[in-house]
């Protein structure tokens, strides 16, 4: 037992660790005649571990990925940065060491490296953002998850629905609880076992403690449950409000790939605030009918949902005439036209203030820096978590446009260390971006 309170498992999950060793430690302390309880206990715990572990590892590297890289990068597609796969085999990366410091601090590990400068010139005006709060356990649980090769698609035919991801959380509960009721059948066992072993030495042995009375039974429910329900609440209210990858169905369906991409529609059509405004504005119907008075059906690529269903692209512009109070057959308003309903996808609290174009045009941020792939997306959806430390780090890690950039002429003092060479670039921190009242009034 002692052995177990020194060493847990190590690639055990950081909340399950922490359970582990409070669990053994008490069953461990507890001042009983029947060891064997604890002992049996002990190797169920042992097991648990076992069992969890090197999957929730796994998981861990996941959600590291998408929590810290996703929103710039894909495993095997170029998004705002480099597609991530074979990482290792190019430049200097296959030095964990390297690697460490360019995630944390790109910027300054690119000054001591030719590649990386090359890759952030590349990429530019778009640079990397650090993450120096990540160790090198979840660095390297990051690139695990990355060389981790993806199963092959299965074929599929042509129109059938697209199959859900599988998420094997709840088959791991249920086996978990099978392992628990097996454990405490064996514990009744082995004591119905016990007692008629010392009723055939002639032993007495006390009556046993209903388990509703037991205090050792009791403390480590409630030490459990705490536990757990605690895990679970912080989880809960740290994902509050967040809706990373909500994609609603709208009124019609509008699809970004074939106006921006296909067609190469520039976002400030549609968007005319996007870069003068504090909002990027949604289009009114009048916008849309700047084009399709004349183009009233729809003869580009096959249109398909998530869940695989195909999407008349006609129809769909027929709704948009029925909105706009337009007949096609004499090219003329009715007068019976309403607005859009469209269904809001990007939303911040009350209490955050966003300016777009204090990063589109102040900042010179690109709309993919935000809105991941947007121009390859059919239906639109939340592709970054819009966090506040999502947000800080981009602030902590971005250079401005600085240079003859009218909006920070007043920062007299790094204009001129700018001339003088003591600095080449200054980030969003240096000019307050970080503090409360920048974003919070």
């Amino acid at each position: 037992m002692w052995i177990l309170c020194q060493y847990p498992p190590l690639n055990l999950h950081p909340v399950f660790r922490v359970l582990f060793l409070i669990t053994i430690r008490f069953l461990n302390g507890m001042n009983q005649p029947k060891s064997s309880l604890r002992r049996s206990l002990s190797v169920y715990l042992v097991l648990i571990s076992l069992f969890f572990g090197k999957n929730l590892i796994a998981q861990d590297g996941k959600a590291l990925f998408q929590t810290n890289c996703a929103s710039c990068h894909a495993i095997n597609k170029k998004l705002t940065g480099p597609a991530l796969a074979d990482l290792e085999a190019r430049g200097p990366w296959a030095d964990r060491k390297k690697l460490y410091a360019w995630i944390r601090n790109p910027a300054a590990f690119a000054k001591t490296d030719e590649y990386s400068a090359n890759l952030l010139k590349e990429y530019s005006p778009v640079l990397m953002t650090g993450f120096a709060s990540l160790t090198d356990q979840e660095i390297d649980a990051i690139v695990d998850y990355i060389k981790k090769p993806a199963p092959a698609p299965e074929a599929k035919t042509a129109g059938a629905p697209a199959e859900p991801a599988k998420d094997n959380s709840f088959l791991f509960g249920i086996l978990a609880l099978v392992l628990a009721i097996v454990a405490l059948i064996l514990l009744q066992i082995n004591s119905n076992l016990k007692k008629l072993s010392d009723v055939k030495e002639g032993v007495e042995t006390p009556d046993p403690i209903p388990f509703f009375k037991n205090k050792a039974y009791i403390a480590t429910v409630i030490i459990l449950l705490f536990l757990v329900g605690g895990y679970f609440t912080i989880q809960g209210a740290i994902g509050l409000g967040r809706q990373t990858n909500y994609q609603p169905e709208q009124p019609i369906y509008y699809s970004h790939k074939v106006h921006a991409g296909i067609n190469q529609v520039n976002c400030l059509y549609c968007h005319g605030g996007a870069m003068e405004g504090k909002h990027a504005n949604i289009p009114s119907v009048n916008v849309c009918m700047n084009c399709h008075m004349a183009i009233n059906e729809y003869k580009g690529p096959e249109l398909v949902r998530e869940d695989g269903s195909k999407v008349n692209g006609t129809a769909e512009i027929q709704k948009l005439y029925k909105y706009a109070g337009w007949d096609p057959a004499t090219n003329k308003y009715t007068g019976e036209g309403k607005p859009i309903e469209w269904v809001k996808i990007h939303n911040l609290p009350d209490h955050v203030y966003f300016n777009h174009s204090q990063h589109t045009k102040a900042g010179g941020v690109q709309c993919q820096t935000c809105h991941g792939p947007i121009q390859e997306m059919g239906e639109v959806y939340q592709f970054s978590n819009l966090s506040m430390g999502w947000c800080i780090n981009c602030h902590r890690e971005t250079s401005v446009k600085f240079k003859d950039n009218g909006f920070y002429s007043i920062y007299e003092k790094f204009h001129n260390d700018i001339k003088n060479g003591k600095m080449d670039s200054v980030t969003v921190e240096k000019i307050g971006g970080t503090e409360c009242q920048k974003c919070h009034y």
